[in-house]
């Protein structure tokens, strides 16, 4: 997983092809790493990632719940996979979480 600081307030995660029980643990700590530094606008591109399942959809959620609580924003771009855009418009993402 690639982390890019594009100024204290906001920082880019490019996770890699999947985001999974296996890993999701390292994007969670990730994201609360970054909050704690200060980032206040979190950008996740999903460029690479094919596959999340329950478990990385629910570091996306916490990552956006505590950047809210913080008056941040986590923003999702990028998506290339099909799979993706259909499971994220299946549980209604974008009425949570900014994507573009």
């Amino acid at each position: 997983m690639e982390v890019i600081h594009e100024t204290s307030a906001q920082a880019r995660v490019m996770p890699g092809e999947q985001i999974v029980i296996e890993n999701a643990g390292e994007l969670k700590e990730v994201l609360i790493n970054l909050i704690d530094q200060g980032a206040r606008e979190i950008t996740v591109d999903m460029g690479k990632v094919k596959a999340i399942d329950s478990a990385g959809l629910g570091k996306l959620l916490l990552g956006n719940k505590l950047l809210r609580e913080r008056n941040g924003k986590l923003i999702i771009e990028n998506i290339t996979s099909e799979y993706i855009h259909k499971m994220f418009r299946l549980i209604h993402l974008e009425k949570m979480v900014e994507i573009r």
